[in-house]
């Protein structure tokens, strides 16, 4: 069974779309991520037109979001004001990033953009995360006793002006760091359509000190704000939201969701991190290739 996506103008699967949403959800949940960094390049091999799947990222990856956030708000593992100033810094890097969206649109360069984009992205974090997942293998199997170590350590950009006092991550410092970290990461959903939460939680950990317990929390709030404000954005300048796409993915991520949480406990956190490389290299290895390979038709008429 067929279904018209307006925006995209093109029929679908139906089955597909519901899978493709469930199965993204399922990796979501094992996992612990958003995922709008593979739904994104998966919309674009079933043919969904790259600045569509882009648009239409965004409100899949606010679902998720939402619905996390809310989970590690009654537990109080977030902190709202650390999250607030980040949402403050990906505000002004999703509005940037939806204007050079639209600039590279005009001059044709946007599906482009997007692959080479996603290939750097997703080749960086699938090897950082699979050298890091190997060592922490290593380790378990063989244990050496290290030295304690602190938490996080104070860096010289700790010490810009703008100081602010965030008490539920016991830290006193400057408010540019996370508005800058939050900047970064607003200006890659805007273009890439990824929620950004694979950049920002190391960032929260290792550039800001945040304590590991506020961080997912945190992360998604500001995550949530941001897509929310992206999704507007995009369905308004651009016009590049398919509600219709959206709505079955949504529906499909969240039954997929509940699946792959209850999956996940049956592995052990380093195994779940090397599957992810694993699987975050392969999606980057598809997308390099379509960018060399012959395309089936050369010549289109297409704008």
């Amino acid at each position: 069974m067929d279904v018209y996506l307006p925006v995209a103008e093109l029929s679908v699967d139906l089955l597909l779309l519901l899978g493709l949403g469930a199965a993204v959800g399922f990796l979501s949940g094992v996992f612990g991520v958003g995922g709008g960094f593979l739904i994104t390049p998966l919309l674009i091999f079933i043919g969904i037109p790259p600045a569509v799947a882009v648009g239409t990222a965004a409100p899949q990856v606010l679902a998720s979001s939402v619905s996390g956030v809310l989970a590690h708000l009654r537990r109080g593992a977030v902190d709202v004001k650390m999250g607030l100033v980040l949402t403050a810094g990906g505000f002004l890097g999703s509005a940037m990033g939806v204007l050079v969206f639209r600039w590279l649109w005009n001059i044709g360069q946007v599906e482009t953009t997007i692959a080479l984009g996603f290939v750097f992205l997703l080749a960086v974090v699938g090897t950082l995360m699979l050298v890091e997942s190997g060592r922490a293998l290593l380790r378990y199997r063989a244990p050496v006793p290290r030295p304690s170590q602190r938490a996080h350590r104070h860096f010289l950009l700790h010490r810009l002006p703008l100081k602010m006092r965030f008490h539920e991550s016991r830290l006193y410092i400057s408010a540019l760091l996370p508005l800058a970290v939050g900047a970064v990461v607003g200006l890659l959903a805007a273009v890439l359509g990824v929620g950004g939460a694979f950049v920002m939680i190391p960032a929260m950990i290792y550039l800001i000190g945040m304590p590991t317990r506020v961080v997912v929390g945190t992360s998604l709030l500001q995550v949530g704000f941001v897509t929310a404000l992206t999704t507007f954005l995009h369905a308004y300048n651009n016009q590049t939201v398919d509600i219709v796409l959206a709505v079955l993915l949504i529906v499909g991520g969240a039954i997929g969701a509940q699946l792959g949480a209850r999956a996940g406990t049956a592995l052990r956190g380093e195994q779940l991190r090397v599957l992810f490389a694993l699987l975050t290299l392969l999606v980057c290895a598809r997308l390099a290739w379509d960018l060399v390979a012959e395309p089936d038709d050369l010549y289109s008429l297409a704008p």
